[in-house]
């Protein structure tokens, strides 16, 4: 029977490159390993082979490279040292909830809850019904809010129509929602044979009391900022928090578009309710300045991330020193108690007496009794014993005795 040690070799030597399984080079971008993962997920999804477990495997296989390649960190590891850097981290898996049972969605609920993050991808169906050209697209006019409740695991599709002028002067899509609720905003390429294939996605966030995800098309790179994935160490850490922060700042793929019809979604991502949302798309002609505080803001906040990483170095070397004068301070206090308490018992051992003893409470306070008695004692035999309170009380004073006074006679 092979040892569990051969039993893990024998799985590596199975994992085939993840960019062999994807297609993709590793010259590739973030969003053509994004393309080719959603196309080859679509084609494997168990949903569509129910009865091929060849499939499932395939579907894993693809599921798997895709979470290796799609975050930074784990791709830059494969690239230097293979799997043997990315095997002992869990690898989180997109889970697609409309093909989970109601069991496992619960648990994934109750997981979530806790803290742990649960990734969601856009349902096959959903995706499947868009390549084929079978959704309902709803017309959207620049600058009008629709309200709307998007059930969960499904999507509402939104197209606009912008100019030359206004595709030169930016577009933005942006969702909200009060409640707090989870969803995805989409976008879609328009395809030759008009299906839409889902292209960029962004997953609602918490910013103050609402949840929010927008697409901002503006000419110029625009940022976005992910949640680190290992958010469950850094909480334990708050120093590698604090350094990692701004990891997640990363461009966006795209920032740009042209004139013509654009497709978004809004896919609901609750587990179980609902989600009541506002979606708005501007065109920002009328939004210049916004448009160059915000190129501002992202290009210090890019000044920033270099920052941090010189400043981590510092930190942990005055960290270092820190740790190192602390742990000497309260070494040299403790031999100073030491050497100062030896010489004390030094200075007192210069004496042929015998060492002192103290006198315990109970022997004071019999001298004290003892002393009392002899005092009353001597009291009695001079005849002249003290009266006692009570006698005290007994007898009347001078300003105490009643004088009756008849108002009738003069004095």
């Amino acid at each position: 029977m092979p040892s569990k040690k051969e039993k893990n070799e024998g799985e590596k030597q199975k994992l085939r490159d993840p960019y062999e399984v994807l297609g993709v080079f590793k010259s590739s971008t973030d969003q053509e390993i994004k393309t080719a993962y959603r196309k080859l997920a679509l084609k494997y999804h168990p949903d569509k082979n129910a009865n091929d477990p060849k499939a499932t495997d395939m579907f894993n296989e693809i599921t798997f490279s895709y979470n290796i390649l799609s975050d930074p960190d784990k791709r830059h590891q494969y690239d230097t040292a293979g799997f043997e850097a990315v095997a002992s981290e869990n690898q989180d898996l997109e889970l697609d909830l409309s093909s989970l049972g109601a069991m496992n969605t619960m648990f994934a609920a109750i997981f979530s809850k806790l803290g742990v993050p649960i990734k969601t991808t856009v349902s096959a169906t959903v995706l499947e019904e868009a390549l084929n050209g079978t959704v309902t697209i709803q017309p959207i006019a620049l600058g009008q809010p629709i309200v709307k409740k998007v059930e969960k695991q499904c999507a509402h599709f939104y197209s606009v129509t912008i100019t030359e002028k206004e595709a030169q002067a930016g577009l933005v899509c942006r969702v909200q929602s009060s409640d707090k609720s989870k969803f995805k905003l989409l976008y879609f390429d328009q395809e030759e044979n008009g299906g839409l294939n889902l292209a960029l996605q962004e997953d609602s966030a918490k910013t103050g009391k609402v949840t929010s995800a927008g697409m901002y098309f503006l000419g110029f790179p625009v940022y976005r900022l992910d949640k680190p994935s290992n958010s469950m160490a850094s909480a334990k850490d708050p120093d590698t928090a604090f350094f990692k922060k701004l990891d997640g700042f990363q461009p966006c793929e795209m920032h740009e578009i042209k004139a013509g019809m654009h497709t978004f979604a809004v896919y609901g991502d609750n587990f179980f309710k609902s989600v009541s949302y506002t979606i708005e798309v501007v065109c920002t002609a009328s939004f210049e300045e916004e448009k160059e505080s915000l190129r501002t803001v992202e290009a210090q906040i890019l000044s920033k991330r270099l920052e941090l990483s010189k400043f981590e170095t510092e930190y942990k070397q005055v960290l270092a020193q820190f740790t190192e004068m602390t742990s000497r301070y309260a070494q040299e206090m403790q031999e100073i108690d030491d050497l100062l308490k030896q010489r004390n018992e030094i200075h007192a051992s210069y004496t042929t007496a015998p060492p002192m003893k103290r006198s315990s409470s109970s022997s004071s306070s019999g001298g004290r009794k003892s002393k009392s008695r002899s005092a009353s004692k001597e009291a009695k035999e001079d005849g002249h014993q003290k009266p006692s309170s009570k006698d005290r009380v007994k007898k009347k004073k001078w300003f105490n005795i009643h004088v009756k006074v008849d108002k009738r006679k003069p004095c």
